[in-house]
């Protein structure tokens, strides 16, 4: 208040010495000055107006010194999003706002500016020169290292991402047949396969935003694979080992997918997205490939490799799969995982495709279910690039046949880590690459992916 009542003083006293100076230039009956006395006077005048300048130019800086000190005092006390969007966009008034903080217990007044406009006095209450920018409620992008996207697709926008994947596996068996007469000592026959798998996936994907909080997407696979097989066969009694080398190719497992975002989140608030997604059996299936056995692959009539002559390129089965997740966004980090449930439905009647056009029936089969989880985190690295570390596992159980399970089949751990970069080329288009490594014996060894989604 001192320094306000200095600020008065010191404009009305400007204002007096320039009512002084009209009044003795109107008045007829003073006797005219000489030019030097003028010029005296004048200059005179110029040193008070300049020193008042200097005064109120220091005073305005201590005030404003004052405000930012009250700021940072005033910055322990709780304010909403909602009230900060509120003075987001109001222009420079008449007084101080009068409309305080929500629990602040005072208001709150705006800084001066010395190039804004002055507000006309006629003009009550805040002058609003924009308009307040609504709140953003879509969790934060990541690079994408995972099947499913966490960010959804706005309204009336639609998305085409062509994607190239590329996996490598290669796995070792050693079956023994025959009877031990010492620990040591096997009489019998030994059979040792290694098998190297191949399997490039080249797929469309569209999805498209019903509204915010809601997308549908459609994906397109096409599927190359080749196997090759390096055995020495049952019950032949061979030291020479036999390559059998086999490979499929054809349209994969069209999938239609949807997801929901169920609430709004923000800054140290939670993301949860729930999604639900439906595979078909439009791929070829593992029924329909002809089996390298003459009679039957099981039992004493048991002849050839009992290995497929082409590779199927889907899974045989209808599956569906809801799974939720979550992005917490934690500046400069994003932690973000999911959980999933794939389930496959049972097919009856199901036979096996044999040579010479046999069929050997198998009756009801049902698939085991999928249990999968994952987690990671992402950072973004520039306004273009981020990258996201994170771990994939999934559990799968075990085939039954005919309501019971079938003979030699074992729950299955799949544990990939996986490291993803992506890279905004313009505004509408996103370069993303991201590679996986796995850590269990029956995870493919390495995944490699690459997908340009084009936002339309």
């Amino acid at each position: 208040m001192r320094y306000l009542h200095l600020l008065r003083l010191g404009a009305a006293g400007a204002s007096a010495l320039l009512l002084s100076a009209a009044a003795h230039g109107q008045d007829a009956t003073v006797p005219v000055p000489s030019q030097e006395a003028l010029a005296a006077r004048l200059a005179d005048m110029k040193a008070q107006l300049a020193e008042q300048r200097r005064l109120l130019d220091m005073l305005r800086g201590t005030l404003q010194a004052q405000q930012r000190r009250i700021d940072v005092l005033q910055g322990g006390a709780p304010m909403s999003n909602d009230w900060l969007g509120e003075q987001r966009g109001l222009g420079l008034q008449e007084g101080p706002l009068q409309q305080a903080a929500p629990d602040s217990g005072a208001p709150v007044a705006a800084p001066a500016a010395a190039s804004a406009p002055t507000v006309p006095p006629s003009t009550p209450g805040p002058v609003v020169v924009g308009r307040p920018p609504g709140r953003d409620s879509r969790p934060p992008e990541v690079a994408p290292i995972f099947e499913q996207p966490g960010v959804l697709t706005p309204r009336g926008k639609f998305v085409l991402e062509p994607s190239a994947q590329f996996g490598y596996s290669s796995s070792n068996r050693v079956a023994l047949v025959g009877y031990t007469i010492i620990p040591a000592l096997l009489i019998g026959l030994i059979d040792v396969r290694e098998v190297k798998r191949n399997t490039f996936t080249a797929a469309l994907t569209g999805r498209t935003g019903i509204t915010n909080r809601f997308e549908v997407e459609a994906r397109i696979p096409y599927v190359y694979r080749s196997d090759a097989t390096v055995s020495r066969e049952l019950f032949t009694g061979t030291a020479v080992e036999r390559v059998f080398d086999t490979s499929g190719k054809r349209l994969g497992d069209v999938e239609l997918a949807a997801r929901y975002q169920l609430n709004d989140g923000g800054a140290d608030k939670s993301y949860y997205v729930a999604g639900l997604r439906f595979k078909s059996r439009t791929g070829r299936d593992p029924f329909s490939v002809v089996t390298d056995c003459v009679r039957r692959c099981v039992g004493e009539n048991a002849t050839g490799t009992g290995l497929p002559l082409d590779l199927p390129t889907g899974s045989g089965f209808y599956s569906l799969q809801p799974s939720l997740t979550w992005l917490f966004p934690s500046d400069p980090a994003v932690f973000f995982g999911s959980i999933s449930y794939l389930h496959s439905f049972k097919r009856h009647d199901v036979s096996r495709l044999l040579r010479d056009g046999l069929r050997e029936p198998l009756g009801t089969v049902e698939p085991g279910k999928i249990f999968g989880v994952n987690f990671g985190i992402g950072l973004a690295l520039n306004e273009k690039g981020s990258l996201s570390l994170g771990y994939d596992h999934s559990t799968i159980g075990r085939t039954r046949q005919n309501g019971t399970v079938v003979p030699g089949a074992v729950r299955t751990q799949l544990g990939t880590l996986l490291m993803g970069y992506s890279y905004r080329l313009a505004r509408d288009r996103t370069l993303n690459i991201s590679v996986g490594a796995g850590l269990t014996r029956d995870t493919p060894d390495v995944s490699l992916s690459v997908r340009l989604p084009m936002t339309f």
